[in-house]
C-alpha cells in the first residue's frame, strides 16, 4: 500500500513538472493536455489513442477529440478553451494496443477518466496516467479558475 501511495506521488510530481515552464511567447496553452508513462520500462508512453468524450444532456458520450501521445508520452492540442466548456469528460486511453504492439497481453482493455469540467471557472486540465499490464493509475493536475472566464 504504501508503494502504491509513493508511486501516484511520484506520478504527480512529474506532471507537476512538466506543467512548471511557461508557455512559449505567442503559444497558447491547451486547455486539457495529456500525459501517459510506462512504469514496466520507466519511460514515456508512446503512440497511445486516445479519446475524449463529452457528456450530452441525454447522458450518452459524444465523441469530442482524439489523437496519439507523441515521444514524450504527451498530447497536446486536443481543445481550445472556446470549446472546453463547463460539462463531464472522459479521456479513455487504448492500453490493450499499447502493450500488444510492445508484444504483452494486458488485462484492462482501456483505461478512462471521467471528471467534471470548468464548473467553477475555466482551468486548464493535465490528465496523467502511469501504466502497467495488470494496472494503471491516474491522477490530475488542474490550475486555478482563470480571471474573466477564459
Amino acid at each position: 500500500m504504501a508503494s502504491h501511495h509513493l508511486l501516484l506521488l511520484c506520478l504527480a510530481g512529474l506532471v507537476f513538472v512538466s506543467e512548471a515552464g511557461p508557455a512559449a511567447p505567442g503559444e497558447s496553452k491547451c486547455p486539457l493536455m495529456v500525459k501517459v508513462l510506462d512504469a514496466v520500462r520507466g519511460s514515456p508512453a508512446v503512440n497511445v489513442a486516445v479519446q475524449v468524450f463529452r457528456k450530452a444532456a441525454d447522458g450518452t458520450w459524444e465523441p469530442f477529440a482524439a489523437g496519439k501521445t507523441e515521444d514524450t508520452g504527451e498530447l497536446h492540442g486536443l481543445t481550445t478553451n472556446e470549446k472546453f466548456v463547463e460539462g463531464v469528460y472522459k479521456v479513455e486511453l487504448d492500453t490493450k494496443s499499447y502493450w500488444k504492439a510492445l508484444g504483452i497481453s494486458p488485462f484492462h482493455e482501456y483505461a478512462e477518466v471521467v471528471f467534471v469540467a470548468n464548473d467553477s471557472g475555466h482551468r486548464s486540465y493535465t490528465i496523467a496516467a502511469l501504466l502497467s499490464p495488470y494496472s494503471y493509475s491516474t491522477t490530475a493536475v488542474v490550475s486555478n479558475p482563470q480571471e474573466g472566464g477564459a
